[in-house]
């Protein structure tokens, strides 16, 4: 045996062509894959955008006060993750965008910040920062943010009231979000229970109540009215509710996770307010750890109650797992 050769490292065992050409594939799939929902994205704020200029009243509209305090908050930024996942929940029934669905999502996105600007105010959350700016009480006042957030709210139900589509499914996409909204496993009722279990230890069942009333109920109500818009089947609409659900309650532990690993500059939002209020959350109830693999076990659920839309429901799934592994 020559001097040193032992102590030589041997050369790896170069891995078979086919693997490698597997991974290869893979990562150039998963290259395209997030290129595609990057525009997704974009393509479906853009449009959410347009179709909210067109529905809000103009900065100049009398009175202009509230309708400026509305448009802050509208404008101020967002993913519009609801309204897009409205509008792919419709392509994935009908195959492609059914025609007018656009302003469902963007009285969804109404909905969704009037949500916002009320939770800020000082007598819930009292939080100064939203999407990297003012809050709405802020920047016009505490009376002038609790109108912008009523006025919101209705202008949302006359947008879905005039919406074109059937008459019938009309008025079960009225029924889905104001269910969704509202205090019997809605978002409001969800809201309460949330202050009420401040500075309290959150048990398990308290905890998934606030979360899916909270936050998974209007995620739900977006992608079954995305649904019923397009005329999808009684099994559609139920595999869609079971997706919404799952994404709904799994970007809300993802949220909770956030709070406590990002900075503000980095959410774009106060970091921190979780743990200072004492709120009832995940990673306070499960640590962070068991918090990513619950968050994940959900990713899957949704992504199972996708098979039976097929290739139509890719986009659908890609953004489950965006929302489930983003930043802020």
């Amino acid at each position: 045996m020559a001097v040193g050769a032992a102590f030589t490292t041997p050369a790896p065992t170069p891995a078979p062509v086919s693997v490698i050409a597997s991974a290869e594939s893979y990562l150039h799939s998963l290259v395209i894959l997030t290129s595609m929902l990057k525009e997704t994205l974009e393509e479906g704020r853009k449009i959410t955008d347009a179709a909210l200029e067109k529905l809000l009243p103009g900065p100049d509209v009398r009175p202009a006060s509230i309708h400026r305090a509305m448009r802050h908050s509208v404008f101020a930024g967002g993913k519009r993750i609801r309204p897009i996942l409205c509008m792919e929940a419709g392509c994935a029934v009908a195959g492609s965008l059914p025609t007018g669905i656009q302003e469902v999502g963007a009285a969804l996105e109404m909905l969704h910040t009037y949500s916002l600007i009320h939770d800020d105010l000082p007598a819930l959350d009292n939080d100064d920062l939203r999407r990297g700016r003012p809050t709405c009480h802020k920047a016009f006042g505490e009376a002038t943010a609790i109108l912008a957030g009523d006025a919101l709210q209705t202008q949302a139900y006359e947008v879905l009231a005039r919406s074109q589509c059937p008459p019938e499914a009309r008025v079960k996409i009225i029924e889905e979000i104001a269910r969704g909204t509202g205090t019997i496993n809605g978002m409001i009722g969800g809201q309460v229970v949330d202050l009420e279990s401040e500075h309290k230890k959150p048990d398990q069942e308290t905890l998934q109540y606030i979360h899916l009333s909270k936050t998974a109920a209007l995620i739900t109500a977006s992608v079954v009215s995305g649904g019923l818009y397009a005329g999808g089947s009684e099994e559609q609409i139920k595999q869609l509710r079971c997706y919404g659900q799952s994404i709904g309650l799994a970007f809300q532990i993802v949220d909770d996770i956030l709070d406590v690993t990002q900075t503000s500059e980095q959410l774009g939002k106060t970091a921190g307010k979780d743990l200072a209020s004492e709120k009832a959350t995940y990673p306070a109830l499960f640590g962070l750890e068991e918090s990513r693999k619950r968050a994940a076990e959900l990713l899957t659920s949704a992504c199972d109650a996708l098979r039976t839309f097929g290739s139509r429901a890719e986009t659908l799934e890609t953004i489950a797992r965006f929302l489930i592994e983003r930043k802020n």
